[in-house]
């Protein structure tokens, strides 16, 4: 019989095993095992908002859409609390305890801000998983061009120790490992000259 933290994980994979976006399901659990690399004693809210922060794009029918909102910020915020109201459901469902249910859907709620300790792991788990799993496939459909700006909003958000990490990702691919770099590069130098013209044109096209 499965526990209640089980029963969660359980009906989570199950849904993101639905999801159009193809590296969803492997993102999820991707996002699970670099939380437990950051902080091997990661607690069980964590632990079930690692795995169900994006779980929001696996449900067609109510996802919230980037088309609808003018502000890519503002778009992600609204996936952050549709994902933490979906993951509501699940955990009620599965008799999880009140606690973890509020400390878990508040963490998904901010894993694209962060704020505190356990958010900004989330946050940097998120993110590193992006560059780590998600970015051939995300690559491969949208282009350079909105690959770049995707990735450029992921870099920025994360901490230093995680900005590191992903220095030393390797997709052994020519294009990849040339547009990471820029990224970095730029990103570096957006935050040694703050005023640069380039943080404007890159805010105006996201």
């Amino acid at each position: 019989m499965l526990t209640d933290i089980e029963c969660a994980k359980q009906k989570i994979r199950l849904i993101i095993a639905g999801s159009q976006v193809p590296e969803d399901p492997c993102h999820a659990d991707n996002t699970l095992e670099w939380l437990l690399r950051l902080e091997p004693d990661a607690d069980e809210a964590l632990q079930l908002a690692a795995l169900a922060h994006d779980i929001d794009r696996a449900i067609e029918r109510i996802k919230v859409r980037r088309a609808d909102f003018d502000n890519y910020d503002t778009f992600k915020a609204a996936h952050a609390r549709n994902s933490a109201e979906i993951l509501r459901s699940i955990l009620t469902a599965c008799g999880v305890k009140r606690n973890i249910v509020k400390e878990a859907c508040r963490l998904v709620e901010l894993h694209e801000v962060g704020g505190d300790p356990s958010s900004d792991l989330l946050k940097d788990a998120d993110s590193i998983s992006y560059f780590d799993v998600n970015l051939p496939l995300y690559f491969q459909r949208e282009g350079w061009d909105e690959t770049k700006r995707r990735s450029h909003w992921g870099y920025r958000r994360l901490t230093l120790r995680a900005q590191d990490i992903v220095k030393h990702i390797d997709h052994g691919d020519k294009e990849l490992t040339r547009l990471l770099r820029e990224v970095i590069h730029e990103s570096v130098m957006l935050r040694l000259s703050p005023r640069h013209i380039f943080f404007d044109d890159l805010n105006s096209e996201l």
